[in-house]
């Protein structure tokens, strides 16, 4: 009876820690798509998404430099193979954190292409869903961090 219960209560506690986490298989192509996403020139003027480039130059290697920094943190996450959802919106969040001390130098334009290079990098493992950190970020920015 002791085994039984034991058993139940590793099942049980398998299950609860596995709930609400979706976990994503790293893609083979994911490092390499990294790669490039980081070696590609960003800010540049894109008519596909309405974006007219960045109207102050002097952002443009700072942001870059912070977008990158946020690749690198997702390739760390997916390096692993296995990774939650959770694991990569912690390391958007983290991402995010970065841009506060230029926030407000940042226009609606900078923001949305900002948030749109996350989108690609979400796309890049699969990730379905930032859990509203994006939203927040476009519209809602928390200064006091």
């Amino acid at each position: 009876m002791k085994k039984f219960t034991f058993l139940i209560s590793i099942i049980f506690l398998t299950t609860f820690n596995s709930c609400g986490q979706n976990k994503i298989n790293t893609p083979n192509t994911a490092m390499s798509k990294f790669e490039e996403f980081i070696s590609k020139e960003k800010f540049l003027p894109d008519s596909k998404i309405f974006y007219p480039g960045i109207g102050d130059e002097k952002l443009k290697p700072i942001l870059t430099e912070l977008i990158n920094e946020s690749a690198k943190d997702f390739q760390n996450v997916a390096s692993k193979g296995i990774a939650s959802d959770n694991e990569y919106q912690n390391a958007i969040e983290k991402g995010l954190k970065r841009f506060s001390k230029i926030y407000l130098e940042l226009d609606t334009e900078n923001r949305e292409r900002i948030c749109t290079y996350y989108e690609e990098l979400m796309d890049i493992v699969g990730l379905e869903s930032s859990e509203g950190l994006l939203n927040e970020f476009m519209y809602d920015f928390d200064f006091s961090e």
